[in-house]
């Protein structure tokens, strides 16, 4: 076999050749040699095994289940043969296309090195990581070829010299590539090709990680930064692998202790997990499918490759906790919920089912060490989002050693197939809320003073203007509505759940950063059926302004809007829908207050307006919404069929409103039954409430009462509420989303009785309720009583 760069002994010129020297070990690795170096090479295979796997045979063989049927073991033949297949493909198209001129220089003619703002030396060191990614890989034909080793070593000479050294200037490149997108990658090549690499080469190439990624807690780019969350992560696992491949114990362990750092929970303001499962990066983004993902992926490999060895990581026990606290609710069949992918939606390359690829195998990847309180959960639950997903091409993307670990779990027949998850959750501490039913799920995506509208940074989601003033997303069995290249053909400015004026919007500049200045954002989920969110908009650049509702049943989701005013002599509309029907439009029924949209849901007018429904074919390319250095879309054009329905406010409206209903998988016998089911109590800019089957829920924008059946319901200040009565017994949740006040007082239409259990912050009050509330940042206050 010959490779391009193989063919020129000559890469580098004699006097950079003469320059190779070997690196002195700094100072801080004295004493590293008092740590087996047995240890260090079991740490590194460990590491390869995770990113490589291993034998062929651990495609199939499961360590407790070993009467695996003939079916069992094709299947997982046949899967990891399509991705080794896959991977071999990608290596060699890097090989084939590798014409290195030092003069230029670059080693790929689409890469050139000369202006590091380009980026691509990031994606050369990435295009290494592929190199080295098949070489390591059991069953590709390069598998341990020596050729391909001397390849990938004089290119990696190349880079060193011409691309990534310690004595080179960003000169205003992104520091995200020279202090965590490269020494990751790098770090990888170098541990996948160890077994092919000349002694004196290691220590260089890796010698420019002392200078641009020394500790995982500091920017070196931005002194005075400390870094959290996905980029801590992420250097902690730069750091640890130099650590790992250099022999040095110092390294490891600082890279173990800056991870156990991150593990606890942060009350915030800024970056970190939050007790409620809420992941804020970039100081005000909700970004657990972006940077959290990347974080869960880092842990729980530096966590895996440490186990057992003389630097295992302790006091991990919430990251455990996180999963379930954090990632599992926004994980739909194995896809990433894109309310909290930030701008990574807008990335061609990184859509919803490679975010929720990476939390299945960083979760595969927990598996190996969780209690088993936890492991006993994950199984079935990470089994059914595999059964299910069948749609996205998991096996062609996931690693070998995440295939092996599927495939084994697929074919257990000791773990059940877990249905889907059902819950409501509020994440108080991002303005994101929850609301998961057997065969569907909803999210709704708020943003306040506290939290951005939307990220637009790097040339990144240029279109992303309202993604975060109450955008709404519906997940359904069509798995691939979200990621079937929907952000550049959806109307950007008919985003689902929204209610927006009608003016042209230009690009989203970099670092865009707009806080609505309103703190009303948030909501409240009683027993895990019931949920209300709400939100005030004050939009960008615009006087409109609206008061937003949302009520989550065990069917429906019922949305009311209020107050809805503008004076600058635009339209306003709220988009009730805006469905990706792919390449056709599915047959619409429409009735008496009523839309149908077959395999996706009914959409009621519960107030007697009119909808407008409006059918057409969209077109557009990924590099209108990215046009990113290293990320940025290709031009060519893509077309989709859309189905939009939305309530016109007309222009400039005064205190104008909606109600209306959407009810997933109903079919149109259940929409025609439907009328009456649900009673609107209020919606004003003041109250907004209904009641069904003894359960009331409401939005308090200030103190006021809403008349329900049963009588009226007050309280004293701003809050979101729900009540449920069974006979004598009143369940009820309470928060204030506002953040304003320290107490609320509730006067339930029964007078109070007793009370049978609540939250420390509920006492009763002669026959009403108190909640204290203050210092709860939105949180819910439970409690049941006698009335």
């Amino acid at each position: 076999m010959t490779h391009p760069l193989s063919r020129r002994s000559a890469l580098l010129s004699a006097a950079a050749v003469a320059g190779l020297a070997l690196w002195e070990r700094p100072a801080e690795a004295v004493g590293a040699a008092a740590v087996d170096a047995a240890a260090f090479d079991a740490a590194r295979e460990r590491w390869v095994s995770l990113l490589a796997g291993g034998s062929r045979d651990s495609a199939h063989t499961d360590r407790t289940h070993t009467n695996r049927t003939h079916t069992d073991r094709s299947y997982a033949d046949s899967t990891y043969t399509d991705r080794t297949r896959a991977l071999e493909g990608s290596a060699n198209a890097v090989l084939r296309k590798l014409k290195p001129v030092p003069g230029r220089p670059s080693l790929w003619p689409d890469l050139p090195l000369s202006d590091p703002r380009t980026g691509n030396f990031n994606r050369s060191y990435n295009r290494m990581r592929t190199l080295a990614l098949a070489w390591a890989t059991p069953g590709t034909a390069m598998h341990h070829d020596g050729q391909v080793a001397q390849t990938a070593v004089r290119a990696l000479d190349f880079l060193y010299e011409h691309a990534y050294h310690e004595g080179l200037d960003r000169r205003g490149s992104n520091w995200f590539w020279w202090e965590i997108g490269v020494p990751r990658a790098l770090t990888d090549t170098c541990a996948l090709l160890y077994d092919g690499l000349p002694s004196d080469r290691l220590e260089r190439w890796l010698r420019p990680l002392r200078r641009w990624c020394p500790d995982p807690e500091r920017r070196v780019s931005h002194p005075g930064v400390v870094e959290t969350g996905a980029n801590r992560a992420g250097k902690a696992m730069a750091v640890a692998m130099r650590g790992v491949l250099t022999h040095d114990a110092r390294l490891v362990k600082r890279a173990g202790n800056a991870v156990s750092d991150l593990l606890r929970p942060t009350r915030g303001p800024g970056d970190g997990f939050y007790r409620d499962g809420s992941f804020i990066q970039h100081d005000v983004y909700p970004y657990t499918g972006s940077y959290g993902v990347d974080y869960l992926e880092s842990v729980a490999k530096l966590i895996a490759m440490l186990s057992g060895s003389p630097w295992e990581i302790t006091g991990i026990g919430n990251v455990y906790d996180l999963v379930d606290r954090s990632f599992v609710p926004f994980v739909f069949d194995g896809l990433m919920m894109d309310c909290v992918r930030g701008r990574q939606i807008s990335v061609q390359g990184h859509r919803d089912h490679h975010s929720g690829q990476k939390a299945v195998e960083a979760v595969l990847t927990l598996l190996e060490t969780a209690p088993e309180r936890h492991a006993r959960r994950w199984r079935p639950l990470v089994k059914g989002w595999l059964t299910r997903n069948q749609a996205t091409p998991y096996g062609t993307l996931a690693p070998p050693a995440s295939i092996a670990r599927a495939t084994a779990l697929l074919a257990d027949p000791s773990v059940p197939v877990g249905p889907r998850m059902t819950g409501t959750y509020v994440f108080a501490d991002m303005d994101r809320v929850v609301h998961r039913r057997p065969t569907w799920a909803y999210a709704i995506a708020m943003s306040s003073q506290r939290i951005g509208a939307a990220e637009a940074i790097n040339r990144e989601n240029l279109h992303g203007w309202y993604t975060g003033d109450g955008m709404t997303y519906l997940y359904t069995g069509d798995l691939t509505h979200w990621n079937d290249d929907l952000w550049p053909t959806i109307d950007p400015y008919r985003l689902p759940g929204t209610t927006v004026d009608t003016r042209r919007r230009a690009d989203l500049p970099h670092d865009h950063r707009r806080l609505p200045p309103t703190p009303w954002a948030g909501g409240v989920a009683l027993d895990g059926e019931y949920g209300v969110a709400a939100m005030r908009l004050v939009a960008g650049g615009s006087s409109l302004r609206a008061k937003k509702a949302w009520f989550l049943l065990d069917d429906a989701v019922i949305a009311l809007g209020a107050g809805i005013t503008a004076s600058d002599g635009r339209r306003v509309e709220t988009i009730v829908e805006n469905r990706n029907t792919h390449d056709r439009h599915p047959p619409l029924t429409r009735g008496d207050g009523w839309i149908h949209l077959p395999g996706v849901a009914g959409y009621a007018l519960l107030d007697g307006a009119d909808a407008k429904v409006i059918r057409k074919k969209r077109t557009g390319r990924w590099r209108d919404i990215d046009k990113g250095a290293t990320t940025g879309g290709d031009t060519s054009p893509v077309t989709r069929h859309y189905t939009t329905i939305l309530i016109d406010h007309g222009v400039d409206p005064r205190k104008a409103r909606y109600a209306y209903a959407v009810l997933p998988d109903a079919s149109i016998t259940q929409m025609e039954a439907y009328d009456g089911r649900i009673e609107i109590l209020a919606n004003s800019a003041a109250v907004q409430a209904i009641s069904r089957d003894g359960v009331t829920a409401a939005v308090f924008w200030r103190a006021g009462t809403v008349e329900t059946p049963d009588g009226p319901l007050t309280v004293d200040a701003p809050c979101t509420l729900l009540v449920r009565r069974a006979g004598e017994r009143v369940r009820l949740a309470v928060s204030d989303p506002s953040r304003t006040v320290d107490e609320v007082k509730i006067t339930l239409p029964w007078p109070v009785r007793s009370v049978r259990e609540s939250d420390r912050s509920v006492r009763r009050a002669r026959t009403a309720l108190k909640v204290e509330v203050g210092g709860s940042r939105g949180h819910a206050h439970t409690a049941e009583v006698r009335v």
